[in-house]
């Protein structure tokens, strides 16, 4: 009998050292944990890949023929049910080498891609993003080379199969949409098809098969960041851009993937233009991009005129060009006569993508005193329909801030 009571008394004080324990760890884990959210910045914030392995067996695959991905970040509270599927840009590859340079890095492999950071219109920042700050957030992976647009591709003649490519950007936008529909996105009451850069054209191409992919109580807009490059009528400003959209079009197989209204009246290439096919998009869009976008500058006139232009220290010639490809831009985009169905602010900093590095209000650009994330909400909101244009500076303006952008 002494034993046993001897033996249930070192029971109970193990079991007393053993809660004690138990609480101080609970006590420190409560800590941390108070102290990470204390010390997290919600401007930004790394978000992990989520790999859409189902999306293989439906042909929709990265040029390496790795799955796609998207990076997500849910919503919260009233934002819960509210959606912004955000296309992600990185220029294109034009021809089968640079494809195939591309396929090895995560521009064009989900087996290269890591955590993002999300920031800018991705903020979880009410004062900086109020009008999105607790919506779900998605940001598709671009790893297809050629705007979401191609469904072609090729086969190395060597029987090198590491050097085959896959051009499946259609696919993989519509089985990532599949699998946002069934997370949730069906039942959108506000959702957003955006584009940044390379990501932009496609926001106008799918804008209205987002539309019709949800719910028709729900309110659907788009929203296009820099990516309304235009055809210029001076074949000399024009040439790099033929042969850029001329790779990209052969390679992605857009006779038969760009809508018939287009292609059946000009050539493929030249329906890479937003302004040919944004009169067949019955969505309402914004348009949100400066009339000296330094990748328009770039692509156009060279590499080595970046910083003569950024400061304002073009030749007579240089800033006849500028000029010439300021009024071709603004003469393409749409009109101001509707701006409930199309929207847009254009400033004239020298300057690339705005939802990510200049979207937060303290650093936002203005015109006419209305911040560029004003202006949209507003317009989204069906509060005040804007479309703003720089029409002050007819030259483009110091980039003063760096932007900070997605590099997948």
């Amino acid at each position: 009998i002494f034993c046993n009571i001897y033996i249930l008394i070192k029971m109970m004080m193990v079991t007393k050292s053993l809660q004690l324990v138990v609480l101080l760890v609970c006590c420190l884990t409560i800590i941390t944990i108070k102290c990470a959210n204390a010390t997290q910045n919600p401007n930004k914030y790394s978000v992990n890949p989520t790999i859409v392995h189902s999306a293989v067996s439906k042909g929709a695959v990265c040029l390496d023929g790795s799955p796609p991905a998207y990076y997500f970040e849910p919503g919260f509270g009233d934002g819960a049910e509210n959606w912004i599927v955000h296309l992600s840009g990185g220029a294109w590859c034009m021809n089968v080498t640079n494809c195939q340079d591309r396929a090895t890095t995560s521009n064009g492999s989900s087996k290269k891609m890591g955590q993002l950071d999300f920031q800018g219109i991705h903020s979880k920042n009410e004062s900086q993003n109020p009008d999105f700050y607790n919506w779900n957030k998605v940001l598709v992976a671009y790893c297809d080379g050629g705007s979401f647009i191609g469904d072609s591709e090729y086969i190395d003649p060597t029987n090198n199969s590491t050097k085959n490519l896959q051009f499946r950007g259609q696919k993989i936008f519509y089985a990532v949409l599949e699998e946002l529909l069934e997370k949730g996105l069906k039942n959108a009451k506000n959702a957003i098809l955006a584009g940044s850069s390379a990501g932009g054209y496609p926001a106008i191409l799918y804008c209205d098969y987002f539309r019709d992919s949800l719910p028709i109580k729900s309110r659907v807009k788009c929203l296009v960041d820099s990516g309304y490059f235009v055809h210029f009528k001076n074949p000399v400003l024009e040439r790099f851009w033929s042969w850029r959209y001329g790779g990209v079009a052969a390679l992605q197989g857009a006779a038969k993937t760009l809508p018939k209204s287009c292609t059946s009246k000009m050539k493929a290439e030249l329906c890479l233009y937003a302004e040919n096919i944004q009169e067949y998009t019955k969505t309402p869009f914004f348009l949100y991009m400066s009339a000296f976008d330094n990748i328009e500058t770039q692509y156009t006139l060279g590499d080595e005129k970046y910083t003569t232009i950024d400061e304002g220290k073009g030749s007579a010639c240089l800033n006849a060009s500028l000029r010439e490809m300021r009024s071709d831009f603004l003469n393409a985009i749409p009109k101001g006569n509707d701006p409930k169905h199309r929207g847009v602010f254009i400033d004239a900093m020298h300057h690339h993508t705005s939802l990510i590095g200049r979207w937060s209000l303290e650093v936002a650009l203005e015109i006419n005193n209305v911040s560029a994330p004003i202006a949209f909400a507003d317009w989204y909101f069906d509060r005040k329909y804007r479309y703003l244009i720089d029409e002050i500076h007819t030259m483009p303006v110091k980039n003063t801030f760096k932007n900070v952008t997605y590099v997948l």
